[in-house]
């Protein structure tokens, strides 16, 4: 990976692991092409910022990997006229994948220094329609609600309805629910005030959201 420089890997991830993995939509893999995956990584893992893993951030935190990335961002197929809310801010990728899409995105994350490190990124590339926020998310953020699209960056063992309260109706909401090895990637949809409709789409495998509301567990 190290010997490619970076228009050449950017084209490979998109070939090889994003369109495999069933990620068609032209404008998503166009703004793939456009966003230098690279300019978000942290600097001792630039030369992987096209493979195929989730790459290690500060506080244990990863970024996850480009194809479930890509498969989220067209799930939720945000639209020029709408608000996103992020849970997790992290390197700032993801952010600016949405903001590239939305009217404006309101972006929470736990830990200030990714936030500020997240705001330089974003400015470089001239992306200033997006509120970085510092606080804990994990169970909803309701500053700003409603959202017409909300994605949780990182899994939760279990959905809190405070995160599909904050939808618009119509409002998308994509989540990763469950326990590993094995949780659900679901989209819920809000339809009327009190009525969401949930799709479970694949199954993946990553990092719990700090924070994140726990079931009761049978402990001997």
């Amino acid at each position: 990976m190290a010997n490619l420089n970076s228009n050449e890997a950017r084209f490979n991830m998109i070939e090889q692991q994003i369109r495999t993995w069933e990620v068609l939509d032209q404008n998503v893999l166009d703004l793939l092409a456009r966003l230098p995956r690279d300019e978000f990584v942290p600097a001792p893992y630039r030369g992987l910022a096209y493979a195929d893993i989730c790459i290690p951030l500060h506080h244990g935190e990863h970024m996850l990997a480009p194809k479930l990335e890509a498969r989220l961002l067209q799930t939720v197929a945000a639209m020029a006229h709408e608000t996103a809310l992020e849970i997790g801010t992290g390197s700032g990728y993801f952010t600016a994948l949405l903001a590239s899409q939305t009217r404006h995105v309101y972006s929470v994350d736990i830990h200030a220094d990714f936030l500020s490190e997240a705001r330089a990124k974003l400015n470089t590339r001239q992306l200033y329609n997006v509120t970085l926020e510092h606080g804990d998310a994990a169970r909803g953020w309701d500053r700003h609600r409603p959202y017409d699209v909300v994605v949780v960056s990182g899994s939760l063992p279990i959905l809190p309805d405070s995160l599909k309260n904050i939808l618009t109706i119509g409002g998308r909401l994509c989540v990763i629910v469950g326990d590993s090895p094995v949780m659900q990637v679901r989209l819920i949809t809000r339809i009327r005030q009190n009525e969401w409709r949930t799709e479970n789409l694949f199954e993946t495998d990553v990092p719990v959201l700090k924070n994140a509301l726990q079931p009761n567990r049978f402990v001997l």
